[in-house]
């Protein structure tokens, strides 16, 4: 059923993506969106997870040289039953974090250096095990291959709005194919985005806070996060606003088409969940009462204990090296 509903998916962007040449350049021009379309779908299936970390300076990590960031990943991974994810930071102040991968075998978790440096690490830990249910449950296929196709229909779609128009045989509505491209293909994108990502924000903190086991740890973290982000550039997000619903918060901060794509739901909304999701386990005994002064988290019995204890022993050294 996955892979049905990539396929249906991928079969909608193409569908744009052949409007927006019919507009452009008619009968040819949609011929040529066809070829392209089909290269780009195979492209993204194979790549999507490497072009969409290059898009945002993502730089690969390891047990070395982000011990902490690592350590944590490594741990809830084996709580979430997955293959250990390649772990990638994003040096930017905005507080954020994103999952990628064509499948658990082939995933990535990217942290930014502004999440990293604010908050704590039961919040740091709360947000990797969203990203890993968004990896757990096959998200990150979706949304990859969604975050470089609308990206490529919006690329598109400017370039023919500045270089397209003038009546001809190929292009019989001449400049208003070319506004009517310019208008309707991002939006149509963006509504496919915004069908993805909402739903599947909701299910992820979920399984998110089971796989940590502490959904205020989570709730807490969107708090931080979401007032931060609002008021902190994230350069990159603003350069490919396509990507912004691969964030576990909305990155963007401008206005204008940019703005289109903020697909998150509401924090606010986000958090009540959580807030009821925990005192629901409250209420059923279930492992999340308040956290004690020795109690380490998730991570607590584990090779990443002795991770963290080097880690605090180098006191030179930040959460990602």
């Amino acid at each position: 059923m996955h892979y049905v509903k990539t396929a249906m998916l991928l079969a909608v962007l193409t569908a744009i993506f052949m409007a927006l040449g019919f507009f452009i350049g008619g009968t040819s021009g949609m011929l040529i969106a066809l070829g392209v379309a089909l290269v780009m779908n195979f492209i993204s299936y194979w790549n999507s997870d490497k072009i969409v970390l290059r898009m945002h300076g993502a730089v690969e990590v390891d047990a070395r040289t982000a011990p902490e960031l690592y350590s944590i990943v490594r741990q809830l991974a084996e709580n979430a039953e997955l293959p250990m994810p390649r772990v990638y930071v994003m040096h930017t102040p905005q507080p954020n974090a994103f999952a990628t991968g064509r499948d658990p075998d082939h995933a990535a978790v990217a942290a930014t250096t502004g999440l990293l440096d604010i908050l704590s690490r039961e919040e740091i830990a709360g947000v990797i095990a969203h990203e890993l249910a968004h990896i757990k449950s096959r998200d990150t296929l979706i949304m990859t291959i969604t975050a470089t196709i609308a990206g490529a229909i919006s690329m598109l779609a400017q370039f023919g709005f500045w270089f397209g128009g003038g009546r001809s045989n190929n292009n019989p509505l001449g400049w208003v194919g070319v506004l009517l491209a310019a208008l309707v293909a991002p939006f149509a994108a963006m509504l496919v985005q915004m069908a993805i990502s909402r739903v599947r924000e909701y299910r992820a903190d979920r399984l998110g806070a089971e796989i940590v086991g502490r959904p205020l740890w989570l709730a807490s973290a969107l708090r931080r996060i979401s007032s931060a982000a609002a008021h902190t550039t994230n350069r990159s997000a603003e350069e490919f606003p396509a990507t912004a619903h691969l964030f576990i918060v909305n990155p963007l901060t401008g206005d204008g088409l940019a703005s289109l794509f903020r697909t998150h739901p509401p924090t606010e909304s986000r958090v009540a969940r959580l807030e009821e999701l925990a005192r629901e386990w409250q209420r059923l005994d279930a492992p999340n009462e308040p956290m004690s002064e020795d109690y380490a988290g998730p991570w607590s019995h584990s090779r990443a204990a002795d991770d963290r204890q080097r880690f605090d022993d180098d006191s030179g050294r930040g959460p990602w090296g």
